[in-house]
């Protein structure tokens, strides 16, 4: 079994990372915004890392009391896509079975979801109230759930993108982001600029699922075609340095047109976190990141 120790070091550094990360329109350590703070991000990791690492809880009560705790600390919704995203992650790897690999156990830790874990998952959100949450005609979150978390992330699937992670194994993660990721890595090793790739990338090719719940596909475009332009700008610099003043400038257009791409944001924290995971199937016990260069 991993020890809920090291569980915690490596999530608390997945989020650390992200931070540490030039993201337009999201909150870095370059640029805050959206009436959020590097710190209140810092304080949510902190408080969460525990009821998300605690072995004693189901995968429901993972979610819901790492919510809590992030509510409790900072009053307002830092971390509920990095909590829904992480948690079967830290799940899945809690027990670490001999010839498996992370996504193995996932996808089964996944499939074995409950009604329970969907009950407590409705009440993470309810307590997070995310913006741009409304009612459904299906497995409405004010209401008790009538099906297991999984069936009721394939309902929100078409309209979420952290939801279709659950459906499809994490596919944007384990076929696109830790493969981008570990790429930039080897040739740049710094894990915050391997974070922005992994950011540019996803966004270049996908839309939003927090700004679209918000502004529909008002924005979708813009957005699309600004990170196309600095995925490519990115990808062919040989120091990732050099391209901070288009960062700078793409974060203030996003920021003061209120846009903010945080489930992108939320889906390179677990892309991180699945690289330093993925990891502990080599070496269970003794790998750790406490060295890592940020």
């Amino acid at each position: 079994m991993i020890p809920s120790a090291q569980l915690i070091d490596l999530y608390r550094q997945a989020c650390e990372i992200e931070l540490q990360a030039f993201k337009p329109g999201n909150v870095s350590v370059y640029a805050e915004g959206h009436d959020m703070t590097v710190e209140d991000f810092r304080v949510s990791a902190q408080v969460s890392a525990s009821p998300l690492c605690n072995p004693a809880y189901s995968l429901g009560e993972k979610i819901f009391y790492a919510v809590e705790a992030t509510r409790d600390a900072v009053g307002c919704n830092t971390n509920l896509g990095i909590i829904l995203l992480c948690a079967p992650m830290i799940q899945a790897v809690s027990q670490l079975f001999s010839g498996t690999s992370l996504r193995q156990d996932l996808s089964r830790v996944l499939a074995a979801t409950t009604m329970e874990d969907a009950d407590w998952v409705f009440k993470a959100i309810r307590l997070a109230s995310p913006g741009g949450l409304g009612s459904s005609d299906q497995q409405d979150v004010n209401a008790k759930a009538s099906v297991t978390l999984l069936d009721a992330m394939k309902i929100a699937s078409s309209k979420d993108r952290i939801a279709l992670q659950y459906v499809t194994d994490y596919k944007d993660v384990f076929d696109f982001a830790v493969l981008r990721y570990n790429e930039r890595f080897d040739l740049w090793r710094a894990h915050s600029w391997a974070a922005v790739a992994v950011y540019t990338g996803l966004l270049s090719q996908f839309p939003d699922s927090h700004v679209e719940r918000k502004y529909g596909e008002r924005y979708s475009e813009q957005v699309a075609s600004s990170m196309v332009m600095l995925d490519a700008e990115l990808l062919n610099a040989s120091d990732p340095d050099l391209i901070k003043p288009s960062l700078y400038r793409i974060d203030q257009a996003f920021k003061c047109q209120g846009i903010n791409p945080g489930t992108t944001a939320d889906m390179t924290v677990a892309t991180v976190l699945a690289v330093f995971l993925e990891k502990l199937y080599g070496n269970p016990i003794t790998h750790g990141a406490s060295k890592r260069k940020l």
